[in-house]
């Protein structure tokens, strides 16, 4: 669990791994190879590009030494608040973390587009959107790359030779989305949810 901010430097926090993330946890960047250094936040020890590490404050547990920190915690340290924060987060926004600790369903799958490669993806149906698919780069990233609203989909679990042996199509009109699992019983516990997503049933939670 993340400090509170009552606690932000007053305790050392838990350092999320530079390869659970794919992008900077404040702004979203993506951590390429221009911008591959990533530096951690000594408040709340999330992963941050070098724009938003460039804030230093006086950390208790550090015996009161200036440290790196990021923006959000600069303003909580040193008391203000930023009037950003207020906005309301778009869609995309939700993080992963977040939804996948109250989702029906969460695992990686491996994900297909059209005629591009297979890639691996965290995907997730959050309990407060159960007939919506989320789509991230690793499991603690702050934004999703996509998002499919699953009600109407035809679901075709039948692979065809080109594809990975667990796989299943996702299709409406134009619009093709092919994932796979990494074994029968996972595809076999998303489709269970998404057989019901696609009719506008709310299912159960799979999690357990």
């Amino acid at each position: 669990p993340l400090l509170q901010n009552a606690e932000l430097g007053k305790r050392a926090p838990r350092w999320i791994r530079d390869n659970e993330v794919t992008m900077c946890m404040k702004c979203k960047e993506p951590f390429n190879a221009l911008t591959r250094r990533r530096h951690h936040c000594r408040a709340c020890g999330h992963v941050v590009c070098w724009k938003c590490s460039d804030y230093k404050a006086h950390l208790e547990y550090d015996g009161n030494k200036l440290n790196k920190v990021c923006k959000d915690c600069y303003h909580v340290i040193i008391g203000c608040t930023d009037s950003e924060e207020k906005k309301k987060k778009g869609i995309l926004e939700i993080e992963s973390a977040e939804v996948s600790g109250n989702s029906v369903i969460c695992s990686f799958l491996q994900y297909m587009e059209k005629s591009k490669p297979w890639q691996k993806a965290w995907c997730v149906i959050p309990k407060q959107e159960a007939l919506v698919l989320y789509m991230y780069g690793a499991p603690q990233d702050v934004k999703a790359l996509a998002t499919i609203p699953l009600l109407g989909y035809t679901v075709d679990d039948t692979p065809r030779s080109a594809d990975l042996p667990h796989s299943f199509k996702l299709t409406q009109s134009k619009s093709v989305h092919s994932f796979a699992a990494d074994n029968e019983e996972l595809k076999q516990k998303w489709l269970k949810v998404i057989h019901l997503a696609v009719k506008g049933e709310t299912p159960e939670c799979q999690n357990e």
